[in-house]
């Protein structure tokens, strides 16, 4: 049998660090990564064998879990046609047709392969729309590895943007403004000083990147009143929140708590894939019409629209419009943060969660962060340990204190309970 260290030790010979994705090198929390040989339902096993109730879910995509009957059956029709033809299929009419179903607001969307390409195809078309070349995003929203947006903020206040990435030219961000989550003040000095130079302000409405960090409603009505007086476009950006949280994805929440909200353009990705490559961006018709072959916005991509990728993602999108899908999504994981929060009590730790739909958080505080500076003063050392001490119990966590966590439909009471046991162990463990 090989074990994850010599894997490991066998990646770095040949691959940057070891992985495809930085956050997958355990460098956040230290130790080895698990090799993942294969995953069924809620659960994972690496290379050693060992299996884990798995909280990542592929970074959000495995809604329904992994290996669901129905969408296995979808990918294996569409493989037997053809894995890629670089024309038009009528899967992608139906994927599109299903998104706009669910999104009221979004009339038409473009199809692409990945959450980045779709930000970054996002941004430029809301320049191209608007004639503008400035934009707000907030400090611990991400959105993407596209250059332009790999910023982050100075000091409290509208700051331009500095790379937070070498190979990034100073030239490139200029016209980046990063802005404090949540901040209000910060938000209304940007926009008197830059609004008519704004093309759009781009948001995660629920951050999954500095762990879950929820946009607060007043925040939220007083971004939308800005955009709309300045003549920006709201950006939202649900890569992650999208089909997820709910099954209009969070702008549906926020369309709840804020009579008359709307966003102007929309960012897939994750869910509507269902683990393929695949992600969108969408609007109104007449912002879409600015793109070619229509108008003078270019974005393309040779593998846009994969058939096999819609396969998966079309019948991922099927099983979560089931009558009651959410409904039960939403009171497993409200019942693994409140299990969480309830060992953790009882073990005498601070720790307070937060969950909306299938997508989850916590922290080691008294209190839920409401932008990336407070996340980044929670107690990362003791999240380390608790991370490593749920691993070697058979649970697996995101492998940094700043990521969300996910719950699918394949996680049972079981699964929770289990998790919460294990819990109990690990936050005793943080006392001794």
């Amino acid at each position: 049998m090989t074990t994850n260290d010599e894997l490991f030790a066998r990646a770095q010979r040949v691959i940057p660090g070891g992985v495809n994705s930085p956050v997958r090198a355990f460098r956040a929390v230290g130790g080895t990564p698990r090799f993942i040989q294969r995953g069924q339902g809620a659960y994972i096993w690496d290379a050693e064998g060992q299996r884990y109730i798995d909280y990542i879910g592929s970074w959000g995509p495995m809604i329904l879990g992994h290996g669901h009957p129905a969408v296995v059956e979808a990918v294996q029709r569409a493989l037997l046609d053809g894995f890629s033809f670089g024309a038009p299929t009528e899967r992608e009419i139906e994927l599109a047709e299903a998104i706009i179903a669910l999104v009221p607001g979004c009339e038409m969307v473009r199809l692409v392969s990945s959450g980045t390409e779709a930000g970054m195809s996002a941004l430029r078309l809301a320049r191209g729309a608007t004639g503008r070349t400035k934009f707000i995003k907030f400090e611990g929203c991400y959105h993407g590895h596209a250059d332009p947006l790999l910023v982050k903020a100075g000091s409290g206040l509208a700051t331009f943007g500095f790379p937070t990435s070498a190979g990034v030219p100073e030239d490139v961000v200029k016209h980046t403004l990063v802005l404090p989550y949540n901040d209000v003040a910060a938000l209304e000095q940007a926009f008197d000083t830059h609004g008519s130079e704004l093309a759009c302000v781009m948001i995660e409405p629920i951050a999954g990147n500095m762990n879950f960090v929820r946009a607060s409603p007043p925040f939220m009505t007083r971004l939308r009143e800005l955009c709309t007086a300045h003549g920006a476009l709201l950006v939202f950006d649900e890569v992650m929140s999208g089909f997820r949280v709910a099954l209009g994805g969070a702008h549906s929440v926020y369309q709840q708590l804020i009579p008359g909200f709307k966003a102007d353009v929309f960012v897939f990705g994750k869910v509507i894939g269902g683990g393929m490559p695949l992600a969108a961006f969408g609007a109104s018709k007449s912002i879409m019409e600015q793109l070619a072959p229509l108008g003078p916005v270019y974005q393309a991509g040779t593998l846009s629209g994969n058939p096999v990728a819609t396969a998966c993602g079309l019948a991922t999108l099927k099983e979560i419009t089931k009558p009651g899908f959410f409904d039960a999504l939403t009171a497993r994981t409200q019942a693994l943060v409140a299990g969480l929060e309830g060992a953790a009590r009882e073990a005498g730790v601070p720790l307070v969660g937060d969950s909306q739909g299938g997508m989850f958080g916590f922290f080691f505080a008294d209190e839920l962060p409401q932008n990336y500076g407070v996340v980044m003063a929670t107690d990362k050392e003791r999240f380390n340990r608790f991370f490593h001490g749920m691993l070697q119990r058979g649970v697996y966590l995101a492998p940094a204190l700043y990521e969300a966590g996910f719950v699918s439909a394949a996680h049972t009471a079981d699964d929770v309970a289990a998790t919460v046991q294990a819990a109990l162990g690990a936050f005793k463990a943080l006392r001794a």
